[in-house]
């Protein structure tokens, strides 16, 4: 979908549709006031015979019948003026957005973020909100179903001299949103197409377009350098495994990087301990974590933030076959460290693991991992917040504030050394998993002996990165979480001139 800008008048710009923003209980706000006198008192009915009330997400749609310059008016509510933020914002747009499409609509003009008062982060929230909204896949449709949804957004400033800063804003807007785009259709992807390999040459298409340095580690190399835990995951496959690196250097010659690391299991059946049939088709989406750090590379470089990054996404397929790796088996680290394997469905933390290991080449200035790790997560915390660990708390705190920048919101758990007692091994260093107790956390105890003496944070969005119903403005499906929370993090670093 486009987004344009442009400047006009909401009462006399003509347009099929105008997308206007509701507060409830408030039918004579500026310009809702003057809609509603334009168009004989049908908002203040709609508003009085509670047909309309202006709560969150509720939309309705209007033929003016020819007294406004626009054929329709799409009311959108924004709940009450006092509880407004740009998360709600960006559900708004998202709720027009789904509405616009419903009614087979293609084109609008926006005025959305006018209702909270016009400024740049209010701006910036619902050309998010519009472009993320108006997202599907539908690649491999076919038929008279796919209508291909609305075409352009025009967003309605009031001013020529708000023209240049809202141009500026969209366009940062509608970058990072192609970076969420980007991630959301690799982790849609089905799996027979989305290999290790499929990712490692779209990070390599990916980073020559827009000048970021890429290289693909395979499996002799990995072999060389002793990432015997990657490996193991990848035995039971026939497609080869793949260690991408990519490099962007935004910042001074000597400043140290932050390494974003990203789990990249094309596919996880759970290996020789398989997964129940329910759902394995979903398994699609392990390699999120990989796609959230290949789309946030490509935003920073795209908007050129002065920070030097690394991402790194360790890639397999996790399947059952007569090389595949076995409970009971042991395995010996990168780093040195002997695992012995309890449950070949643990597989996430051993390809992190060496990646973890392999980052500290970089010396980072801060060292995050992203994944869908845990089933647990998804029990403690559902799909509305992402679980986050560190052995930093100004990390902690930098990442937890930029989710809130971002609507992608982080929730903290423990770490302590006492769950660490769930990851000891009778015959080795450690076991990949831990029971059934905590199961979130000991991954977390896990990979934190992997992840240096620097500053190192995990993320695990095994509930946030696929979303079963569809929300405002994440339709069902992969959701692309990480890159809005990543690129938001890394405006932090800019801003501060270093990391956390």
């Amino acid at each position: 979908m486009e987004i344009k800008v442009n400047v006009g008048d909401p009462l006399k710009e003509p347009s099929p549709t105008l997308v206007v923003g509701c507060f409830e209980q408030e039918p004579a706000a500026p310009l809702v006031g003057e809609l509603d006198q334009a168009l004989g008192g049908c908002l203040s009915a709609l508003y009085r015979e509670g047909e309309f009330t202006g709560k969150l997400n509720k939309s309705a749609l209007l033929h003016t019948l020819g007294r406004a310059a626009a054929e329709r008016l799409l009311l959108v509510g924004l709940g009450k003026r006092g509880e407004l933020s740009r998360e709600r914002l960006r559900q708004a747009a998202g709720t027009a957005m789904q509405a616009l499409r419903g009614a087979g609509l293609k084109s609008a003009c926006s005025v959305l973020h006018l209702a909270a008062g016009g400024g740049e982060e209010w701006l910036r929230a619902a050309v998010e909100g519009h472009l993320l909204g108006a997202y599907s896949f539908d690649r491999y449709k076919t038929g008279s179903d796919n209508n291909g949804g609305v075409a352009e957004v025009t967003i309605l400033v009031p001013a020529e001299s708000d023209l240049a800063a809202a141009e500026r804003l969209a366009g940062e807007g509608r970058t990072l949103c192609e970076g969420v785009i980007l991630a959301r259709d690799l982790v849609a992807q089905p799996a027979n197409v989305a290999t290790p390999a499929f990712l490692a040459e779209k990070a390599l298409e990916v980073a020559g377009r827009y000048g970021i340095d890429c290289r693909v580690m395979e499996r002799e190399e990995m072999e060389r350098n002793g990432m015997e835990a990657l490996l193991a995951v990848a035995k039971g496959s026939s497609q080869p495994p793949r260690l991408i690196i990519l490099e962007y250097r935004g910042g001074g010659e000597k400043e140290r990087p932050t390494v974003l690391v990203g789990k990249g299991i094309t596919f996880d059946s759970g290996g020789i301990s398989l997964k129940p049939r329910e759902g394995m088709e979903k398994m699609k989406n392990d390699m999120a974590g990989g796609a959230a750090v290949l789309g946030a590379v490509t935003v920073a470089a795209r908007l050129r933030l002065p920070v030097n990054l690394v991402g790194l996404v360790p890639a397999a397929e996790n399947l059952p076959g007569g090389r595949a790796y076995k409970p009971g088996d042991l395995v010996t680290a990168m780093a040195g460290k002997t695992v012995e394997i309890v449950n070949t469905d643990a597989e996430g933390r051993l390809v992190l693991c060496d990646a973890l290991h392999y980052a500290q080449r970089y010396r980072p200035a801060a060292l995050i991992d992203i994944a869908t790790l845990t089933g647990a997560c998804v029990v403690a915390l559902g799909s509305f917040a992402t679980g986050v660990m560190g052995n930093d708390q100004g990390l902690v705190r930098a990442l937890k504030r930029a989710g809130e920048e971002s609507g992608e919101r982080l929730w903290e758990l423990p770490l302590w050394d006492e769950y660490g007692e769930l990851m000891r091994s009778d015959i080795a260093d450690l076991k990949n998993a831990g029971g059934p107790s905590a199961g979130t956390i000991s991954a977390g105890w896990f990979l934190k002996q992997f992840a240096g003496k620097g500053k190192w944070a995990h993320l695990d969005i095994a509930g946030t990165a696929w979303e079963e119903k569809g929300r405002p403005y994440l339709p069902k499906g992969a959701t692309g979480v990480g890159v809005r929370l990543l690129v938001e993090y890394l405006r932090g670093v800019a801003d501060s001139g270093k990391s956390a």
